[in-house]
């Protein structure tokens, strides 16, 4: 109704001579045949459209901000077995290395003893030339 009120109020403001006041007589006789319970069934009906939009748009906000709930988590778990599967990568690379160096070792070692034990055999070797 407020609607039709302003209409009525700019129809009445104008200047335009008889046609104005023409306009504005048919807008008084169509509100008053069409009744003021009509114009509230409008008014519901289209409060009723409104609501349920408005419930459309928090049922949206409300599956939205699940989403975002759901995806954090989603990432945070992903991040943790991420991490961790890192760390178990780099402590399985790191126990392998450690694995290598302690062979280099004992290779460096053996081969020690075996390059000492040829330079002994050298020595004797030579000793015995010398003495024949």
């Amino acid at each position: 109704m407020e609607v039709l009120r302003k209409r009525k109020k700019t129809t009445e403001g104008s200047t335009e001579g008889t046609d104005a006041g023409v306009e504005a007589g048919v807008e008084e006789e169509m509100m008053a045949t069409a009744g003021s319970d009509e114009m509230i069934q409008v008014s519901e009906e289209m409060e009723s459209d409104i609501q349920r939009i408005l419930e459309k748009i928090d049922r949206f906000t409300q599956q939205v901000s699940e989403m975002l709930e759901t995806g954090k988590q989603l990432f945070k778990d992903l991040s943790s077995e991420f991490e961790e599967r890192m760390i178990l990568i780099h402590r399985e690379q790191m126990e392998k290395w450690q694995d290598d160096i302690k062979l280099l070792r004992i290779i460096d070692s053996t081969n020690e003893g075996s390059r000492a034990l040829l330079q002994n055999a050298q020595l004797h070797l030579l000793e015995n030339v010398r003495d024949n």
